[in-house]
């Protein structure tokens, strides 16, 4: 992370957990993009597998909206496939992909004038099943029911913070801090240069701090 010390212990908390060989993965992902251009649409599920849960995590910071992020992904993957034979690997295809989804993203908010937030649902939250309940990598140590309820309040207001922020600002920050792009790659994304990058995220996390101290999630530093 690069958010100073309060930043970096509370996304480190309320941030969805992405597993370390996604990164791996993503790197080779050159060979499936090519066997996609030649009309190879298992290949494409191949990519799609490997980029849905942090694509979901990007648009769902950005739209605010569970429900809205999921029909959001699915569509920018449909386009992303319709247009697969343009990606001409001047960038890596996660980065082209991200590109895609932060557009599609953008004009859903457009599209959505007013509205209300849902009750945030996390990827690692456990999904209702006819037999029960079915639980998500659960982690090493268990958490007692308050520590859980704590938890799932400060993701609600992280993310009422964030979907507060200026639209650009909310788009850096996500991509910046919560999913680790280099400043070259948000440029790449966003198509604006690195000094607006850096700036839009001073910004961003300024009114980001204040506010969490708004909230009482921080204190005064």
């Amino acid at each position: 992370m690069v958010l100073p010390a309060w930043g970096t212990i509370l996304l480190a908390e309320v941030s969805y957990r992405m597993d370390k060989k996604d990164r791996v993965l993503a790197d080779d992902d050159a060979g499936f993009v090519s066997r996609c251009q030649k009309g190879d649409s298992d290949a494409f599920e191949v990519l799609v597998t490997r980029h849905q849960k942090k694509m979901l995590n990007i648009v769902y910071r950005i739209t605010g909206d569970y429900d809205d992020a999921c029909e959001v992904v699915q569509e920018a993957f449909l386009s992303a496939y319709r247009a697969i034979k343009k990606f001409r690997g001047d960038a890596k295809f996660s980065t082209w992909l991200t590109g895609i989804m932060v557009n599609h993203a953008k004009n859903r908010l457009r599209q959505t004038q007013s509205r209300s937030y849902h009750e945030i649902v996390s990827i690692d939250d456990p999904v209702e099943t006819e037999s029960g309940q079915l639980a998500h990598d659960l982690p090493a140590q268990d958490a007692s029911a308050i520590e859980q309820l704590e938890q799932k309040e400060l993701q609600e207001k992280v993310q009422e913070c964030i979907g507060g922020l200026d639209k650009d600002q909310r788009e850096v920050l996500v991509l910046r801090d919560i999913e680790e792009f280099s400043y070259d790659e948000i440029g790449i994304i966003l198509k604006i240069p690195n000094g607006t990058v850096k700036s839009r995220l001073s910004r961003a996390r300024d009114a980001l701090k204040d506010c969490l101290k708004m909230k009482k999630v921080i204190g005064d530093l």
